[in-house]
């Protein structure tokens, strides 16, 4: 049994954790979340005189964006995903813990643990990302996975491969071809890009390998229920990345909304499209801890906090990233990419240090850099404002930049050497279907 000093000189036993003593009149900043926001909150406060405690259920930082990669084989897990303890290996004022908080004592100034411990904080900083949200119908998720996290990215691969291989052996055409449609629901940023990716799969990567299918009779469709694809992007762009799409033989739908989804069909309106894969990439909602908090939150479950990022009535805790709606200039919330998360976690860290040297705190001020799109192999969208960009040089741009934020230099090696091989010789190199004959077979 260990026991945590709380900031309140209280003890409380922490059963799964092993913590240090604050020092005397040093900070304890608290951070839940390990991921941009997290991460860079983390790293922006290591000069800082406070003792940063960050906790989180994963014992890896995800690199959300290339997520889709592990989904389509084109990366292994490893590559995308990080050590916490070994991100932050020299930054003596941080402690990583490995834990679920299920609940927030605003007034004690508490987090509980799942498994009954609990620590204490001077300030706290929220940054626990988003769940897929299925707009009230979560009974579509078992047939239709979204992609947050590793362990949906390897599911989606396993379907995607099994797919295929059921293909090979199965003798009903109509079947086959139920076995061979894919269908992604949402075209957004995900959505585009696994879209892009199977058809890649299944047009180059998988077309000489079997003998009983041709993989290029695959039906790839994405469906949108808004009026055009990548609705956050200038509206030439998405032409431009549906024109891509349609090229690569995927069959975009806009103005489609999903009424149903089950293990052999997704219902379009009242029309039935028969696939045994679907992919859920429609909509985002915030982690479920941030509803406990007692306070407004919008309709996707996002706190409304101050201009400062602070929770109304609590100066001193923080909400960031996926978990925080803050508006921009023109009332519109920020959207849910790394680029409003990292910036965040350092405007809140900044703020930390003013409130611990009795300054006021500053408002955020998000600094739109641009949002890039992969579409496929050496196409993408760039949108810089007033400099937008389509093609190949948008897809070396999105390279670039995924490349200069991945965590770790091995991992930025192995991705570069995984594209390079990709690109030349249409390889996937984790095209690995785990898991027993009797759990596949479940799917």
């Amino acid at each position: 049994m260990v026991e945590i000093t709380q900031t309140a000189n209280e003890t409380r036993p922490l059963p799964s954790a092993v913590a240090s003593r604050p020092s005397a009149g040093v900070p304890h900043v608290v951070i839940v979340g390990a991921g941009f926001g997290g991460l860079y909150a983390t790293r922006a406060l290591k000069h800082a005189a406070v003792r940063i405690t960050v906790i989180d259920r994963r014992n890896h930082h995800l690199f959300q964006p290339l997520l889709y990669q592990v989904a389509t084989a084109g990366l292994s897990p490893g590559e995308i995903a990080y050590p916490i303890r070994a991100a932050l290996r020299q930054q003596k004022n941080a402690q990583v813990l490995l834990a679920e908080v299920t609940g927030v004592d605003l007034t004690a100034r508490k987090l509980h643990f799942k498994d009954g411990g609990e620590i204490g904080y001077d300030y706290l900083i929220l940054a626990t990302g988003a769940t897929d949200s299925y707009f009230g119908h979560d009974d579509w998720q078992p047939w239709a996975p979204g992609l947050k996290n590793l362990e949906e990215a390897l599911d989606i691969r396993r379907r995607i491969l099994l797919a295929f291989e059921h293909a090979e052996r199965e003798t009903d055409p109509a079947r086959r071809q139920e076995l061979l449609t894919f269908v992604l629901v949402g075209a957004g940023p995900t959505g585009v890009e696994l879209a892009g990716a199977i058809a890649e799969i299944a047009r180059h990567v998988m077309a000489e390998d079997f003998r009983s299918i041709d993989p290029r009779d695959s039906r790839i469709i994405l469906l949108e229920g808004g009026p055009r694809v990548l609705p956050a992007f200038p509206p030439e762009l998405s032409a431009k990345a549906e024109a891509a799409l349609t090229k690569m033989g995927v069959e975009v739908r806009t103005n489609s909304r999903v009424t149903a989804i089950s293990r052999d069909a997704v219902m379009v309106g009242e029309h039935a499209v028969p696939a045994a894969t679907t992919i859920w990439s429609a909509g985002v909602k915030a982690s479920p801890l941030v509803k406990m908090l007692g306070v407004p939150v919008d309709q996707a479950g996002r706190v409304r906090v101050e201009s400062n990022l602070t929770l109304p009535g609590h100066p001193q805790v923080f909400v960031i990233g996926d978990a925080a709606a803050f508006l921009d200039g023109a009332g519109k919330p920020l959207p849910g990419v790394a680029p409003v998360a990292i910036q965040q976690g350092r405007h809140v860290a900044s703020n930390i240090v003013r409130a611990a040297q009795g300054k006021p705190l500053e408002p955020f001020h998000y600094h739109n850099k641009g949002q890039l799109a992969t579409i496929g192999r050496a196409a993408g969208v760039a949108d810089f404002g007033r400099l937008r960009v389509s093609g190949f040089v948008a897809w070396v741009m999105w390279l670039l930049v995924h490349i200069f934020f991945l965590i770790g230099f091995r991992n930025r090696l192995m991705v570069m050497f995984d594209w390079t091989w990709s690109y030349f010789f249409y390889g996937r190199s984790a095209r690995l279907i785990t898991g027993t004959m009797e759990e596949n077979d479940e799917r």
